[in-house]
């Protein structure tokens, strides 16, 4: 009788030793995979999360001040206890960082640290405007050499004189280029009259390269040996603006250079007006795309101080008045905050007018630092369907808002499904800005 009676209590206590044993093994786990590492808040916000435990937990601050917790201040050094079956609140009271360590029985079983950042609310003026994207105020840029044959030997006369790729040739002959076209009418011209001599733009230090062109035999041309392009990079879409500073964002991915496809160093960026003048409609494996008039002169929008992987970023010398239908401030969101289902796109169609499209956030990934890829969008107004056949390029940088807020802004479009495409959240293009601080 004794022994079984032993026995009991020992199987009794096996089992609660493998009970505990489970629970310390995969409560943490349920942790880890419902709360992330880092957690956002503006400055007044609340954020509820919940975790399936089926106890108490304990969270403990590093300092105070800075967040409720279920509707009661945090104090330093104490534990505070989670009932079980209650959601957890975060409220971010004032701006600040705090660590949280969450523990069972008062910090006898640490599960998981994470850092709360609250950060000062954010209000930004959403875009929609058609921009032009000039990669320097005047110039064409040198894209490459050619070689010419002469007596054998192939040679170009740019890059013998000094003439580097991606310099930027100002003058010739104290004659301005500001265009391929007539540039190369120019070029042709003055070479009828003997060397010539360039004003060229290297890396901010302006220089002066004497040339002499050749005479190609086969059709009687003048040549320099070089490829050149316009300092144009195309046509995009302004995202938002913070009316205090003049802090600007747009495109939402980075400018490459077309040969070498990589990110450009933009020195003397501009943004100008753009008027759109015609779209040609995407079709499933061929990207539509916005054709748009640059406006100059007193129509340069601002500076592009910045060509990152989530877009450019400056400061508006102006912005003209628009037609838009959100005119004033409205809040930024967190990534966190965004959600699947309806929200609204801003682009510019016809003219300078913005217009609001329907759309839907089909899918939308938990990040906790910065990416492109941080929705899937799909376009579901008839209307822009209609005229765009979905995303088109020119639409880069367009903003999307859902439940008032600014909540990112289209990125790339799916080739074969032009109907849908990415969007980046406005949170990371508000960081690059430093509009928002760096958590």
């Amino acid at each position: 009788m004794e022994n079984n009676k032993q026995t009991k209590i020992r199987n009794l206590l096996v089992i609660a030793c493998l009970f505990l044993f489970l629970f310390a093994a995969f409560l943490p786990f349920e942790v880890k995979i419902n709360l992330d590492d880092n957690i956002r808040l503006f400055e007044g916000q609340e954020h509820s999360f919940q975790l399936h435990f089926p106890m108490d937990l304990y969270i403990k601050a590093d300092k105070e001040g800075i967040l409720d917790i279920n509707g009661n201040p945090i104090t330093l050094g104490n534990f505070n206890r989670l009932s079980y079956h209650n959601n957890i609140s975060l409220k971010g009271l004032t701006t600040g960082d705090v660590t949280l360590e969450l523990s069972l029985f008062q910090g006898l079983i640490p599960l998981k640290q994470l850092k709360v950042n609250v950060l000062p609310g954010m209000e930004v003026i959403p875009g929609g405007h058609s921009i032009g994207i000039k990669l320097h105020e005047e110039g064409i840029i040198v894209a490459g050499y050619y070689y010419l044959d002469k007596e054998e030997v192939s040679f170009s006369p740019a890059e013998d004189g000094g003439i580097q790729i991606g310099d930027v040739l100002l003058q010739v002959n104290g004659i301005n280029l500001r265009d391929v076209d007539r540039a190369a009418d120019i070029i042709k011209r003055e070479s009828s009259k003997g060397p010539l001599n360039f004003l060229l733009n290297r890396k901010g230090d302006i220089l002066q390269t004497p040339i002499t062109p050749y005479l190609c035999p086969q059709d009687q041309e003048y040549r320099i040996g070089a490829y050149i392009r316009d300092t144009a990079a195309g046509v995009g879409t302004l995202t938002f603006y913070e009316p205090q500073s003049n802090f600007y964002a747009a495109l939402g991915h980075v400018i490459t250079d077309l040969d070498t496809n990589s990110a450009l160093e933009i020195n003397e960026g501009l943004i100008v007006r753009a008027d759109v003048i015609n779209i040609k409609a995407a079709q499933k494996g061929q990207p539509g795309e916005k054709a748009g008039i640059f406006r100059e002169g007193k129509d340069i929008v601002g500076s592009i101080e910045k060509n990152t992987s989530f877009g450019i970023y400056g400061r508006l010398r102006n912005i003209s008045e628009h037609i838009t239908p959100y005119p004033n401030p409205i809040p930024l969101a967190l990534s966190f905050q965004v959600e699947t289902g309806p929200a609204e796109l801003l682009t510019v169609i016809e003219g300078n007018k913005i217009q609001s499209f329907n759309i839907f956030i089909e899918r939308t990934t938990n990040q906790n630092k910065p990416g492109d890829k941080g929705m899937i969008i799909r376009v579901v107004d008839e209307n822009l369907l209609k005229i765009t056949g979905g995303i088109v390029q020119g639409m880069s940088g367009s903003p999307i808002i859902q439940n008032g807020r600014l909540v990112g802004a289209v990125t790339h479009v799916f080739v074969n499904d032009p109907t849908r495409g990415y969007a980046i959240f406005a949170e990371w293009m508000a960081r690059e800005c430093e509009i928002l601080p760096v958590s």
